[in-house]
């Protein structure tokens, strides 16, 4: 384990063939989606999916630049069913991350329950690299743990393989 935490955007440059993200949490609150999160719970249309037009705050533009040199990047979700409003949420913005090259699937957290998870969300780059992320109780960003461990490298991947191999692509998951 690193104390030093690399900037999320060189570690993703850095990627020379997968990048994999794997979301665990119903509820996110973290504070630059929170306006849209807001209209999006009155109006039941998120303000910032059109693939064509957004960008995330350099977010679709990074995916794009990644994935152009040939990195897969696959992002798995892990939700409780029914839904949360967040998960709704989501779920309406993911063709802008589908657009710009990532592969989703979503996984009904009843269908993970004989698989040996990881405690947070994270990013694996490459399967040598894991960049853990902390939330609070209310889903705000609490921090972050970067790990080259083999050992926690092996379980992190062996744990996404899974849930991927479980989970719907996103096409054909409806909320």
């Amino acid at each position: 384990m690193t104390q030093n935490v690399p900037d999320f955007a060189e570690l993703l440059r850095g990627a020379q063939r997968t990048a994999v993200h794997l979301e665990m949490r119903d509820v996110y609150s973290v504070g630059d989606e929170t306006a849209d999160f807001e209209q999006f719970k009155r109006t039941g249309v998120h303000p910032d999916a059109d693939p064509a037009t957004a960008d995330w705050g350099g977010w679709v533009p990074l995916v794009r630049e990644t994935v152009a040199r040939g990195v897969v990047m696959r992002r798995a979700r892990i939700v409780s069913e029914p839904v949360t409003d967040y998960i709704r949420f989501e779920h309406a913005s993911t063709p802008v991350n589908l657009a710009a090259g990532e592969l989703v699937r979503w996984l009904p957290r009843s269908r993970a329950s004989d698989l040996m998870l990881p405690g947070n969300d994270l990013w694996l780059i490459d399967d040598r690299q894991v960049l853990f992320h902390w939330f609070t109780g209310d889903g705000d960003w609490a921090g972050h743990e970067f790990n080259e461990d083999p050992d926690v490298i092996k379980l992190v991947s062996a744990a996404f393989e899974a849930v991927w191999e479980r989970g719907t692509p996103h096409h054909q998951y409806t909320v």
